[in-house]
């Protein structure tokens, strides 16, 4: 397996034990899907001029707390105050917003680059940085996602990183609109942003 360091993000920081916890708390599926989205987060990185060593982190712990149960998330919104809308929703939005607060309590990373593309890999945002849509690209085209669309977004993202972002946003309305599932907030307001942005 490929050996990223990211020491400079986080002095001292065991990559290996990091996996070792990842495998014990996620499904294999959950945790082979991280181990893909750290590296197209770092090939997307390279190519656009993100931070790749941020992309990276960012991109193995996405879904670091995808995983827990319902019960530990509204204690971690309660707890830390977080936003109460939040408790409107359900694990799909916050296993990114709720999971960065998990992942720096359990794993001491505090960098503010690497959190906020956590947060921000579930909903969007109109402040997207590199590493933030890097990530938010690499989750959705990873080599074994699969779906209507798959080869769209793979071609957008080759472009740029933008028309990559609206694309995203643009499909995952359509299917939460079809599904008839309530549409957080900021995703709405990511998607006015970012269709701006893309060329789709």
């Amino acid at each position: 397996m490929t050996e990223f360091n990211y020491s400079e993000i986080k002095p001292g920081i065991d990559r290996d034990e990091i996996l070792k916890r990842m495998k014990n708390s996620l499904s294999d599926f959950r945790f082979t899907h991280c181990l893909r989205v750290e590296e197209v987060s770092r090939q997307l990185a390279q190519k656009f001029g993100g931070d790749v060593s941020r992309a990276g982190l960012a991109g193995l712990l996405h879904d670091y707390a995808k995983e827990r149960s319902d019960e530990e998330f509204i204690s971690v919104i309660k707890e830390k105050q977080l936003d109460p809308q939040l408790l409107k929703y359900n694990n799909a939005i916050w296993h990114g917003v709720v999971g960065a607060e998990i992942v720096k309590d359990e794993l001491g990373i505090y960098d503010e680059d690497v959190l906020n593309a956590i947060r921000r890999h579930t909903v969007g945002s109109t402040n997207m940085t590199q590493v933030d849509k890097c990530v938010f690209v690499a989750d959705f085209i990873e080599p074994k996602r699969d779906f209507p669309g798959i080869t769209e977004a793979r071609e957008y993202a080759k472009k740029s990183l933008d028309s990559a972002v609206a694309y995203e946003l643009k499909h995952s309305l359509a299917h939460l609109i079809d599904q008839n599932r309530e549409i957080y907030p900021e995703t709405f307001i990511s998607y006015n942003y970012w269709i701006t942005k893309g060329d789709l």
